[in-house]
């Protein structure tokens, strides 16, 4: 082995031993969290309506039939979505314990049919461990994002340990020889499952840092923009609060929704924000396809009239802010369909393997060096 080689071995190893254990955690999470909506959908029976000839109901009343046994909780603070036809609609708020509810609702009639407690729902626990690692956000945010921006590390230098040198070795760093004793099948399902594996989770790593670290995103934006954004990507909603303005006859939500309705009409999910105290713009983002966060337009509503003050649609949107808006969905796999969750699946299942045979190699090699020591000295 070369001296490059031996010192990106050191680099590999104690990075490795470093962040394990956090690379363990968030991976096998990831994993779980992957398939989440398609195990709710089936898990879930409140999570999906029939079909129905007439137009769904205004944000309002559904804001009203989800805060009707919460007294107190102001409709202004709701977060509403309307996820399809086939879909039932939802009212997230904070009551005044602090809990966070979110409460389903049939879109056509305003009925509740389920309200969910998510500090006990199994999913929401997987995402906040895969997060945060149950964590202050403040320090979750450079324990995990260390040690995923370690791992982007240790897949590169992995890379170079597994490059071959002579070309009569890369057909054996291909394939794991299952009839050899357990120490080498564990030391080719590190070395060859981390080859296969590596430029997925270089992705998904990756992603999930632009999540962590927004600034990180922005960069990357500006260089796929050729470090020249488009000019409304530069826009940024301002609100004039000394200008007089005509108060709104209908609840702002439903003027919300009827709007964007009429200039997105073709997108199935509509997400609208609370709608504040009249001191900030509200804001609400309608997408193509229910549960895909990619293909979105996004719109500013001034908090007292109701007014459009700003206008966002996809196929207006610069490469790079469409880049960063298929973030998500990538992290996720979900950005190539059901394929790309599986993809995405089995890459963080392996990546959460790696730690751990990685350090199974660590620890018998250690203990091949202690035996051959005590050997010379008994010698």
């Amino acid at each position: 082995m070369t001296p490059f080689k031996k010192a990106v071995g050191k680099l590999h190893l104690w990075l490795g031993l470093a962040s394990g254990l956090v690379v363990f955690i968030v991976s096998i999470t990831g994993a779980i969290f992957t398939f989440q909506d398609d195990i709710r959908d089936l898990t879930e029976p409140w999570r999906k309506v029939s079909v129905q000839a007439t137009a769904p109901v205004l944000p309002s009343r559904l804001q009203a039939a989800a805060l009707a046994g919460h007294p107190g909780i102001a409709a202004k603070d709701c977060w509403t979505t309307y996820f399809g036809p086939d879909r039932s609609a939802t009212v997230f708020f904070t009551d005044k314990a602090g809990a966070p509810l979110l409460v389903y609702l049939n879109p056509y009639t305003g009925q509740v049919l389920y309200e969910q407690d998510l500090r006990t729902h199994f999913f929401s626990i997987i995402q906040e461990i895969h997060m945060h690692l149950l964590l202050p956000e403040a320090v979750a945010k450079w324990v995990v994002g260390g040690s995923i921006s370690v791992f982007v590390v240790m897949l590169l230098s992995g890379l170079v340990l597994w490059w071959p040198k002579r070309k009569q070795e890369r057909k054996q760093r291909f394939a794991i020889k299952w009839g050899a004793r357990w120490r080498r099948v564990n030391y080719d399902l590190h070395n060859v499952l981390g080859f296969y594996v590596a430029s997925i989770a270089l992705v998904l790593a990756l992603s999930g840092l632009f999540m962590i670290f927004p600034g990180l995103l922005q960069s990357i934006v500006f260089v796929v923009d050729g470090g020249k954004p488009a000019p409304q990507e530069l826009m940024e909603t301002k609100l004039d609060t000394l200008q007089n303005v005509t108060t709104a006859t209908q609840p702002l939500p439903d003027i919300v929704y009827r709007t964007v309705r009429r200039l997105s009409p073709a997108n199935e999910m509509v997400l609208i924000g609370p709608t504040g105290a009249g001191q900030a713009p509200t804001f609400c983002w309608t997408y193509k396809k229910a549960l895909h966060y990619y293909h979105r337009d996004e719109y500013a509503f001034h908090p007292v009239s109701g007014q459009v003050l700003e206008s966002r649609f996809h196929a207006r949107k610069s490469a790079g802010t469409r880049f960063s808006d298929m973030n998500y969905d990538l992290h996720v796999g979900q950005i190539l369909g059901f394929g790309g969750k599986i993809v995405a699946f089995l890459a963080s299942l392996i990546s959460a393997s790696l730690p751990v045979t990685g350090t199974i190699v660590w620890w018998g090699r250690r203990n091949k060096t202690k035996k051959k020591s005590r050997k010379l000295v008994s010698a």
